[in-house]
Order: C-alpha cells, then structure tokens, then sequence
C-alpha cells in the first residue's frame, strides 16, 4: 500500500500515523507496527523506528512534545509549512525539511512537496502535509529488503537517492517533451510552442533551485565537525552529495537546452514577424502613388487634368499604373525589393 492509500480503517492511536516501522538489529526483518500501537509502546525496545506522520492531523504536534529527545527547533522543523530546504546537525541528530514530489492515489505528479525528518541513533520521524513519492518508494524498498537497514541514517540515504532517482526520471519525461517541442519549432511550419515550453522550462527552473539548495546544504552538513554528526552520515553524505552532483548537471543542462529553444521560438516568431512588415511595407509602396494619383483628381477644383475629356478616367488610370511602375524600378534599384 502506498503513502497516498495507507488509509486506516480506524483512527490510530498515534495522532497523524501513517506508518509505523520497528527495525530490529542482526538478519531479523522489520516489523510494521499495527495501527492501534500506544505512544508508550514506541519506548524500549532493540533497534530502531520509523515513524511516518501526516501534517493534516492537527495533534500531530503535542504528540510530538511527549516524545522524549525531542527539542523545540526539532518538533518546530517537523510541524513547520515552510516551504525550502533545511538540514541541521545537532548533537549526533539530523533533521530539517526535504524536497520531494507529490502524488494522487493513482498516479504521481510533478507538483513540488515537502518532506520534514529527523534522524537520531534510535528513531527516524518523516512527517508531510501531502502524499509523497520518495516516501513511497522507500516504504517499498523496506518492505522488499528491511534488514539492509541497520540505522536511522540509511533510510535517510535511501530517502535523497530516491529523490535523486526521480529526478531522473522527471529529466528523461521533460528531455522526450523537449524533443517534440523541438521537433515543431525546426519545421518548415512555423508554430508558437511558448505555451508549451513555459511550463516545462518554469519546472525545470524550480527544480534546479531547489536541487542547489539541497546540494550546498549536504555540503555544508558533510563538512561539519565528527563529534556533530550521527554515525555513519559521513559516508552517507558523500555517495549523496556525488548522486546529487550528477543529476545536477543534468538538471542544468535541461535548463539551458529549454532557455536555448525559448530563444530560438522568439527568433522565429521575430524573423516571421518581420517578413510580414516586409510584405505590408512592400504593398504600401506600391498603393502609395496610386492613392496619391486618386487623391489629386478626386480635388473638387476646377481645370482638373482630363475632367471633359471622354477618355479621361483611362488616362488617370493610366497615370496610377504608370505610378506603380515607377515606384516599383525605384525600390529595384536601391534592393528594397
């Protein structure tokens, strides 16, 4: 069952519980918590737990405040609405706020959600106001293979390379739509793809902000002092931060690939926009003497040119062609037309 359908049939005990997960040390698998579990049932106990909450659920926060080891600024960044990246190092603990995408029940999404955590020695606690894809797939991954996971920090790696593994594949759907939009922008045809592009190019731009943010942010947590981190986040942050790095520069590269196209859909609308100014400027000068002749005898003054004449408006036609034509030898010769 996935974050977006774990549903329970009753309310559960623990305000907010989504999932529940108590992981035993040695070849022992892990073991879901049932949904009726008592907060005093989380004490105690070998190994450690995961703890998935839901924002929605307004006591999520006091039930937070019984929980022993949890300062303020900890249960402020699992509670919070904030909308950015957070990682803090304190005293052999980690928490802060993760970027992720959100999901329906039936289908993921490319809509931007937030994932907020804390990892200690003894428990990790993930709580998010939407249903999430990184958290789904883990689940996934802790239920196909729960012993690979001897402390908090692996689910927290297995968490930012599931993040990781979505980029890339939200960067493979944006590269096949960049291609089909590219393929109507260098056709003969011209076509308007802007309303297409924007809201791939407005994507790809937040992500890439927000994957730098998360980057600099596991740099800087990476280059804390030892004593500072939980055991074995040093060797967690370096595979993550080359995993980062990697779909960074892919990231990127969609960007500017997107800036390029943006630019070359306005240069052909532009060029397109000024060969129809060309072709209104080539007709003007050409109506342009014959409505000069049309004007003159259309004064109503007397001893017009042609006025008693019997054939006198084949002349002034004649005159109007032979306007045209001198207006036209004048922009042959000097390359106008």
């Amino acid at each position: 069952m996935s974050d977006s359908a774990s549903l329970a049939p009753l309310t559960p005990a623990i305000p907010g519980l989504v999932w529940a997960y108590r992981f035993h040390p040695g070849p022992t698998p892990c073991v879901m918590l049932p949904t009726e579990t008592l907060p005093e049932d989380l004490q105690g106990g070998d190994g450690f737990l995961w703890l998935h909450l839901n924002l929605a659920d307004t006591r999520v926060g006091p039930f937070l405040e019984t929980l022993p080891d949890l300062p303020p600024p900890v249960i402020a960044a699992l509670t919070t609405h904030d909308t950015h990246a957070a990682l803090t190092l304190d005293e052999h603990s980690l928490y802060g706020t993760l970027v992720d995408f959100q999901r329906d029940f039936d289908n993921d999404t490319r809509d931007i959600g937030w994932l907020h955590f804390f990892v200690s020695e003894t428990i990790i606690i993930t709580t998010r106001l939407q249903p999430l894809r990184s958290v789904d797939r883990m689940r996934s991954a802790v239920e196909k293979n729960g012993v690979r996971y001897h402390r908090p920090v692996d689910l927290f790696e297995t968490l930012v390379a599931e993040f990781q593994r979505t980029m890339i594949t939200l960067v493979m759907e944006f590269t096949e739509e960049l291609n089909l939009i590219e393929d109507y922008v260098y056709d003969n045809a011209p076509r308007d793809e802007r309303r297409r592009l924007a809201p791939v190019r407005r994507t790809v731009v937040r992500l890439h902000r927000h994957l730098r943010t998360l980057l600099t942010l596991m740099r800087r947590a990476a280059a804390a002092d030892d004593e500072d981190m939980p055991a074995g986040f040093e060797d967690a942050a370096g595979r993550l931060i080359g995993r980062l790095e990697a779909v960074d520069h892919d990231v990127y590269a969609l960007q500017e690939r997107a800036r390029l196209l943006h630019e070359e859909i306005d240069s052909k609308l532009s060029s397109e926009t000024n060969r129809h100014l060309y072709i209104l400027s080539i007709m003007t000068a050409f109506l342009l003497p014959p409505s000069l002749v049309t004007g003159f005898f259309g004064m109503n003054t007397e001893s017009l040119p042609f006025a008693h004449m019997a054939h006198g408006t084949a002349y002034a036609l004649g005159f109007m062609a032979v306007s045209v034509l001198v207006a036209w030898l004048l922009l042959r010769r000097t390359g106008i037309f």
